[in-house]
């Protein structure tokens, strides 16, 4: 009986052990992408996030800091992901519905630029949208309106409210403006 008592204890010591030195690794990651963020070094703050949730994937607070370091990144899709797992952990986070609907917002908004900026050349270069991007950027702008609709639900005195409205209508006023827009690349390739 003293034996298996003794082993039980020393297994209670070594599990709480345990989780306290995971509890400071998870801390020191946090920190350092905190830093890394501060200084604009999002890519390094990223893989800091990745590697705390990693050890412990139950803090919201680490995936709503990973999908602001993505968002920053212009990483939308890993932006989406953290704020859409964040919100899977605590659904009643309002700043999760807001920051998701902003990321896929500057989703759809990056998926139907026709110009962009080519290194390699050294130049600016237009293109022409594809079918895919377009309804893809349409289904995220959908998404962004619901996600930062419910952000007011939640914040109806928020103090970004007017902004959040405004972030709304640009969203749904984005299909008809992305419509004529392509329709002026289309005639002018035509």
């Amino acid at each position: 009986m003293k034996k298996a008592l003794l082993i039980a204890t020393v297994l209670f010591i070594a599990v709480i052990s345990t989780a306290c030195i995971n509890n400071m690794a998870i801390q020191e990651l946090n920190n350092k992408a905190a830093e890394y963020m501060q200084k604009g070094d999002y890519e390094s703050a990223m893989n800091r996030l990745q590697a705390s949730i990693d050890l412990d994937a139950t803090m919201y607070e680490t995936y709503y800091n990973l999908g602001i370091a993505a968002t920053n990144a212009k990483k939308y899709d890993e932006a989406i992901d953290a704020f859409e797992n964040g919100i899977k952990l605590k659904p009643d986070h309002s700043n999760f519905y807001y920051s998701l609907g902003v990321a896929q917002s500057a989703y759809a908004d990056e998926l139907v630029e026709t110009t962009f900026y080519d290194k390699e050349k050294e130049e600016t270069v237009e293109r022409k949208v594809s079918d895919e991007d377009r309804a893809k950027a349409d289904a995220l702008k959908i998404s962004a309106i619901e996600n930062l609709k419910k952000y007011l639900e939640m914040e109806p005195q928020a103090e970004d409210k007017s902004t959040v409205e405004d972030l709304i209508k640009d969203c749904e006023s984005f299909g008809k403006d992305n419509s004529a827009e392509q329709d002026k690349i289309i005639e002018v390739e035509g």
